[in-house]
């Protein structure tokens, strides 16, 4: 059982998987949360198998949507994942550290966000960050709450602010990229194209 600051309980989820950094990370990328485990295809960020993150890199990157599919297993190649994401020095996290599930599900709208990330200090683990990409319009609102600044349309960037936990004022890109899920109404190439484009602008290749 989680506390309210009010000390009152609720029931609610903890995040389950740490942030993953690799070490000289240019990019933080955050989702919400992740989906209820029935739904994971692996113990790693994006582990629904019909969510499409993974299948935008390998079209960004190796010209091949099912690059990191594993199709048999209905998964992913997480150590293949995992070295690609090293080698383009892309951080992942999410916005919500503790939530409430209105609905059951992962779906923005029925996420009650308890608790936000740490941004300060996952940025002093990342001193060579120079931006964040949220991967949905929930995560760009807690972005921007955090840094009292405005959700950049999607597609798009802004600058902000952050103080790390070192007490150092950091400018950073934020950039909101459009969901990776299906239930959001853009074709994966479209997505694609919107995510090559700030890899682009980011310098951010193998």
């Amino acid at each position: 059982m989680l506390q309210n600051l009010d000390k009152t309980p609720y029931d609610g989820e903890t995040h389950p998987f740490r942030p993953f950094i690799p070490q000289g990370a240019k990019l933080l990328m955050c989702g919400t949360f992740p989906p209820q485990p029935h739904r994971w295809s692996m113990n790693f960020y994006y582990p629904n198998y019909i969510n499409d993150m993974w299948r935008i890199f390998g079209l960004i990157f190796f010209n091949d949507k099912n690059y990191f599919v594993d199709i048999d297993n209905k998964s992913f190649n997480l150590n293949l994942l995992k070295d690609t994401l090293e080698r383009l020095k892309v951080a992942l996290s999410d916005t919500g550290r503790c939530v409430v599930r209105t609905a059951g599900n992962a779906a923005d709208k029925d996420l009650d966000i308890k608790e936000h990330i740490d941004l300060s200090a996952i940025l002093t683990e990342m001193p060579e960050c120079v931006a964040i990409a949220t991967t949905g319009e929930k995560a760009a609102g807690v972005i921007a709450h955090i840094t009292n600044s405005e959700i950049p349309k999607v597609g798009e960037c802004i600058q902000i602010n952050v103080i790390d936990s070192a007490g150092n004022m950091r400018q950073l890109s934020h950039w909101r990229m459009p969901s990776s899920s299906r239930a959001y109404p853009l074709a994966i190439d479209k997505k694609a194209a919107m995510y090559a484009r700030m890899f682009k602008e980011l310098n951010i290749n193998l």
